[in-house]
């Protein structure tokens, strides 16, 4: 029997996942992006909160009542933090490239794809376990800033739960997408610049486009999909449902993690 033959009949999947929870808990950038996160999901939301009601206070009351989203208010932080999640998403992967550690993951595993999916279920299951109680954190405090407006929303409003739920899984399917696109490009600074392009410019670009084209295109851009996931009231009817939305961002993050494991078994580490 080879050596690789042999090592390989020694590695399970159990053992890369551990092996690869081990590695991301270690790892500084863990912390301080997590870290980030729920400071600006929940520092953000309170601080926007605070703010619409200190206009309805000082009255603009019947001006911001009419389409006014007391839940998406308070999850407006989930739009900045996205970017924590997605550099922590990459460098996950472009940091063992850049230090060549990726070859001592490879050489333990040389099926080379369970390492990818290790990484991969590893970052979604931290990131949703952080993300989760964030927004939830989020949505109570910006309510709780809200009360003198009496408009605040609780968890018995309509959507108030699937909008809690649907940002903590978007930041962790925009996570995944930087997973993905570190393993295709494999360099820190061109993938945060594809990642920042598929979120934050191709918005931009997109408003350039003269009707329809784009409105057709809008929906399909991440950003827009986070933005109907939070929405609770006013639903803009060119966008995608909240559920499909997150159904098409999923595709995006396994199409991007699909490519990156077919990259991963042809390149050499």
């Amino acid at each position: 029997m080879t050596a690789v033959a042999l090592a390989s009949s020694r590695v399970t999947q159990v053992g890369v996942v551990k092996s690869e929870w081990i590695k991301l808990r270690s790892l500084r950038s863990t912390w301080f992006s997590l870290g980030a996160m729920v400071l600006i999901v929940d520092g953000i939301g309170t601080l926007f909160s605070a703010l619409h009601a200190h206009r309805f206070e000082s009255g603009g009351g019947p001006k911001i009542q009419f389409r006014f989203d007391a839940t998406e208010v308070s999850l407006r932080g989930v739009f900045l933090a996205q970017l924590a999640i997605g550099v922590l998403g990459v460098l996950v992967i472009t940091g063992e490239y850049g230090t060549g550690m990726i070859r001592s993951s490879l050489a333990a595993v040389p099926r080379r794809r369970p390492v990818l999916v290790a990484k991969a279920l590893v970052f979604a299951v931290v990131t949703f376990a952080v993300s989760l109680p964030t927004t939830f954190l989020g949505f109570e405090l910006g309510q709780l800033a809200q009360r003198s407006t009496h408009m605040q929303a609780d968890l018995s409003t309509p959507g108030a739960v699937r909008a809690i739920v649907g940002a903590a899984v978007y930041l962790t399917l925009i996570g995944l997408l930087a997973v993905g696109i570190g393993f295709i490009v494999r360099n820190t600074a061109g993938a945060l610049a594809t990642l920042f392009g598929v979120v934050l410019v191709l918005p931009l670009l997109t408003n350039a486009l003269p009707d329809p084209y784009s409105t057709d295109v809008a929906k399909f851009l991440p950003l827009n999909i986070g933005s109907r996931v939070v929405a609770t009231t006013d639903y803009d009817p060119t966008l995608f449902g909240p559920w499909a939305g997150i159904g098409l961002l999923a595709l995006y993050a396994f199409v991007a993690l699909g490519v990156g494991a077919y990259v991963l078994s042809r390149r050499d580490a």
